[in-house]
């Protein structure tokens, strides 16, 4: 007596359509890269993937929810690598700084497109990601590492003529802008020597040791 194997039930296979619908924010997320999040349209990402529209409806829905499982599923992991390590740190403000701007740069290695994702969708006016940074990632990481560094300004540990809010910034100002702007200043000073390492290195010494101007001198 042979026995038969059970039947399959209609339809793609399961992990099938977890490949497929994996392929699918990976391409919605090359879209929003290279032409911005507003500017892509589903037909966009249909042709990204080499698929049809209707393939994304039956995925997705409507373009709102394919951006928001963009956001969850390939943005969102993304940043939880710079954000968790920093939620978790107890070292003091040195370790602190150099933990973020490590963080930073090794997640930009790996995802080189996200700083001027961010500077298009985050710090233009009107992007498409600023609503994601004002409720989920400024509340938290923002406003904890302001008050770390207000606390390390209480203790004598912080120049005081630092406004710890705007020293958040600043090391965003000395991250991802600097990556953002490559192409640019490596064509205006022709500096194609000058490797991601070298602006990670930079950062941390004007973190560290600030502008050493000599002879008791100051900008203030």
């Amino acid at each position: 007596m042979t026995t038969r194997p059970p039947r399959r039930s209609p339809g793609r296979p399961a992990a099938d359509r977890a490949v497929q619908r994996g392929a699918l924010l990976d391409a919605a997320l090359a879209c929003y890269v290279r032409q911005g999040i507003q500017a892509t349209s589903l037909r966009d990402i249909a042709r990204e993937a080499g698929v049809t529209p209707a393939m994304l409806h039956y995925y997705f829905g409507d373009a709102a929810q394919l951006r928001e499982a963009v956001i969850e599923e390939r943005l969102m992991p993304v940043f939880e690598r710079i954000r968790t390590p920093l939620m978790g740190a107890t070292g003091d403000l040195p370790a602190l700084l150099r933990l973020f701007v490590d963080g930073i740069f090794a997640v930009v290695e790996q995802y080189p497109w996200l700083p001027p994702m961010w500077v298009r969708e985050v710090v233009t006016e009107g992007g498409a990601l600023r609503d994601l940074l004002m409720t989920r990632l400024a509340p938290s990481l923002g406003q904890l590492l302001a008050a770390r560094f207000q606390q390390a300004q209480t203790a004598g540990e912080l120049n005081p003529a630092l406004d710890p809010r705007l020293l958040m910034v600043s090391v965003i100002g000395l991250t991802m802008f600097p990556v953002a702007g490559a192409p640019i200043w490596r064509q205006v000073f022709n500096a194609t020597d000058l490797t991601m390492d070298g602006v990670r290195r930079h950062a941390l010494a004007l973190l560290e040791r600030g502008l050493e101007l000599g002879d008791g001198k100051t900008l203030l």
